[in-house]
């Protein structure tokens, strides 16, 4: 038995002796003396009598300990023109005179406040100052729309809103206070207190007697101690993306969280204390919670706090260049950024003009990686690339190459095997695991490991309706995929992403492989449309690589073919579109459930979280050319 099997089969096996092991990692006011609380099933709590701070652990000891000076957050942004770099001590002092100012204002221990910042480190101070006094913060996507941001104030009534003045995006100003005075104006909740912090690239004009200066509240507050906090206080809100009607708010607790993610720094991700990690994401969405802010401050590593975008700030060559001047050993992204770079700078041209001697490891998530950006990857950086996926609701990895206990040989379309601590399944129509190889929804046996959700805010019916209904015993991750006979998992879809053509049950995901195999496609999507003789059929959407001039008939019908040959006649793969751009999240899924209400003629809403809504505009006229959207 290899060392992850050992590991493994130990952390389903002996939860408690797994847990209170791995918990050593972190620093405990009170150490649990015990792992997991199953009183009250499915409701799990995780070191139940542990006591800590997770804002102390991400920031104080490492001072304490002699490594004060060491750089804890590297901020850079083209979108601004600046580099900055905190040290720990600096980070430290800067998150204790702001919490004592959220303080001042009334903010203590359980109350929410809500973080509708960019990505600038004023909103990781906001973060950390929240968990300093055992505020629960709740971090709003910058930019996101005022009806949605109105939801989140109502369903989590927060004492006070942090907000910045504006974000910057290529081409231009997003004004923020207009977004937060409609919101506050549509909520229900009424807040009294905003904190805003101004940007010189738009300043905002405060509203008199409700909005304070970050700037001026951080200086003229005294700083404070940490709060010492249970393991089960939540530490924050996270609301997942696409949420209508009532919000889905992710309650993370701090102890169970802070001991995932430790152990997931060394064992997953194999970063040591003191090496600059970067994780390409957004503080509004959990990678950003999880591997900008919280793992990797956690570890005593250097975080970087990256305000642009893979391509266009300036070019394809932007993430090398990070990667260069700041000696990042690990990139953490999403593939949806690889595919960009690959389509602006298919022969990696842009890459070889920076020294990237010191980077290791690539680790792709947020969506399925196909395997052309996976090998195109490999390739490319001639280093090792990982796809592991996860959630929102899980907080950290699901399944790895987990490269810190045991480097397995790369499947590509596989995320590898379950990490330790899960128990992953397919199950079938009858709740029961199908055979290797076979299609079925992913499932996780309860409970779920330290560092996942223990519910939904105020909403424990909510929780049970949303995960556990369904498959009792086990957690619905709402994707598809199976596990072949070496225990590699390949996730393929979302559930509803599965289309039934003529009675048979086909992955969407599978025909999107075999599409980005073509030597002219950069991007591409694959949705089922309704069809009165066979129920539904695959219509494909083709994002062609940068200088790509060949026909686009020819095209389709290669693609057409390549799927016949791969898949068989049964996917009755006939069409497809070749767009400009697919239409996406901000945090780089593509909405391909949007985009087949569309092709259906079903209502539909605008995303919240979509990237530029323009997309879908071009999408329907596209989708009318092939005789569907005939209603729009």
């Amino acid at each position: 038995m290899g060392r992850y099997a050992e590991v493994h089969k130990r952390s389903l096996g002996d939860k408690e002796g797994f847990w209170l092991e791995a918990a050593k990692l972190v620093s405990w006011s009170k150490a649990p003396s015990r792992a997991l609380d199953a009183s009250n099933p499915p409701f799990y709590r995780w070191f139940p009598d542990g006591r800590l701070n997770v804002s102390h652990n991400c920031l104080d000891r490492h001072v304490e300990a002699g490594r004060g000076d060491q750089p804890a957050l590297i901020y850079d942004s083209p979108m601004a023109g600046k580099t900055e770099t905190y040290s720990y001590r600096e980070l430290a002092r800067r998150v204790a005179k702001f919490a004592g100012g959220l303080r001042s204002l009334g903010v203590e221990k359980g109350d929410r406040v809500l973080i509708y910042m960019p990505m600038v480190p004023e909103a990781v101070i906001a973060m950390l100052a929240c968990a300093r006094i055992g505020a629960i913060h709740g971090v709003v996507f910058g930019g996101f729309a005022a009806p949605e941001l109105a939801t989140r104030i109502d369903d989590a009534k927060p004492k006070a809103i942090v907000f910045c003045s504006c974000g910057l995006e290529p081409g231009r100003t997003i004004a923020y206070k207009a977004l937060v005075d409609q919101a506050l104006s549509i909520a229900k909740h009424k807040v009294k207190t905003c904190v805003v912090f101004q940007r010189p690239q738009l300043r905002a004009e405060p509203v008199p007697g409700r909005d304070i200066d970050f700037a001026d509240l951080e200086a003229r507050s005294q700083p404070v101690d940490p709060v010492d906090l249970a393991s089960t206080d939540p530490l924050y809100i996270l609301y997942t993306s696409g949420t209508t009607g009532i919000p889905k708010g992710v309650v993370r607790d701090g102890g169970g969280y802070a001991v995932a993610l430790m152990w997931s720094m060394h064992n997953v991700y194999a970063v040591k204390p003191g090496e600059v990690w970067w994780s390409a994401s957004d503080v509004g969405w959990v990678v950003g919670h999880s591997y900008i802010v919280y793992a990797p401050l956690l570890l005593g590593a250097t975080t970087i706090l990256y305000e642009g975008k893979p391509v266009g700030t300036p070019d394809a060559g932007a993430f090398w260049r990070v990667i260069a001047q700041h000696g990042a050993v690990a990139l953490f992204t999403a593939p949806t950024a690889f595919r960009a770079i690959k389509r602006d700078d298919p022969d990696g041209l842009l890459m070889k003009k920076y020294d990237l001697s010191r980077f290791r490891t690539l680790f792709l998530a947020g969506e399925r990686c196909d395997p052309n950006t996976l090998l195109w990857a490999e390739a490319q950086l001639k280093v090792s690339v990982v796809d592991h996926w996860w959630q929102t609701e899980t907080g950290w990895p699901i399944t790895a190459n987990c490269l810190g206990i045991e480097a397995f040989k790369v499947k590509p379309g596989s995320s590898t095997k379950a990490v330790p601590g899960w128990d992953v399944q397919a199950l079938g129509e009858d709740h029961k695991p199908v055979k290797p190889g076979e299609v079925g929804a992913l499932a996780i046996k309860l409970p779920l490991p330290p560092g996942s959700l223990p519910t939904l805010w105020q909403n424990d019916q909510g929780f049970l309706k949303s995960y556990l209904e369904e498959f009792p015993g086990y957690y619905k991750t709402g994707d598809a995929g199976y596990i072949d006979e070496d225990g590699y998992i390949f996730v393929m879809t979302r559930t509803d992403d599965i289309i039934n053509v003529a009675g048979h049950r086909l992955s969407t995901g599978g025909m999107e492989e075999v599409l980005s195999n073509h030597p002219d496609v950069a991007e591409c999507a694959v949705i089922g449309v309704a069809d009165e003789l066979k129920g539904q059929l695959p219509l494909g959407f083709l994002v062609l690589k940068a200088g790509v001039n060949r026909p686009h008939e020819a095209i389709v019908k290669e693609v057409a073919q390549m799927v016949r040959e791969s898949i068989g006649p049964v996917a009755a793969f006939k069409t497809a579109l070749v767009v400009k751009r697919l239409p996406k999240t901000r945090s780089g899924k593509i909405l391909r459930g949007t985009m087949q209400k569309i092709a259906d003629d079903q209502s539909w809403k605008m995303p919240a979280t979509i990237d530029d809504p323009a997309i879908l505009h071009e999408i329907t006229a596209d989708l009318k050319t092939v005789g569907y959207a005939k209603g729009a």
